[in-house]
């Protein structure tokens, strides 16, 4: 079998950033995957899974209610590895166009306070496993080391 874009990404050189993963068309639409990476990979801890359950609710929430995004947010949610998420959107993205957005919903997820939306038996499959304290370090930790500043090599994978 060939192995999947994801899995040829130099990992041991890839640092915290916005990357466009992939470029998909569908029925003549594209659709821009975005590997949001919040943690540097086997380089220090992955965030645990009641942060990233979180920051998973939170932005997917705080997207899909996005006056200007979200009639084109088709996924939010984490990768595997616990060091980022996914960010699918309808139509041709690049990095630079979505920091925005980005640096939006990490200080929405940042500043938050109160109920976790979907954090109850009714509506989620494990609600339990929430940190909200923790979620929000990790969101200020990325819109000021990443967002705030980015660089181009933050928005391209390494060669």
């Amino acid at each position: 079998m060939e192995k999947i874009a994801s899995f040829t990404v130099d990992h041991i050189r890839l640092v915290p950033g916005v990357y466009v993963s992939r470029k998909d068309t569908v029925n003549g639409s594209v659709i821009t995957t975005f590997d949001l990476r919040m943690t540097s990979p086997n380089d220090e801890p992955v965030m645990n899974t009641a942060e990233v359950h979180t920051i998973e609710h939170l932005g997917a929430t705080f997207l899909r209610n996005h006056p200007d995004y979200k009639d084109q947010v088709i996924y939010f949610g984490p990768m595997g590895c616990r060091t980022g998420f996914y960010l699918l959107l309808a139509g041709d993205y690049t990095s630079a166009d979505i920091v925005p957005l980005l640096k939006e919903m990490y200080a929405f997820i940042a500043s938050y306070e109160g109920e976790i939306p979907g954090a109850s038996p009714r509506d989620c499959g494990n609600y339990l496993d929430m940190n909200l304290p923790m979620a929000k370090y990790l969101a200020r930790k990325y819109l000021k080391n990443v967002l705030t500043d980015i660089q181009d090599a933050q928005m391209y994978y390494p060669e």
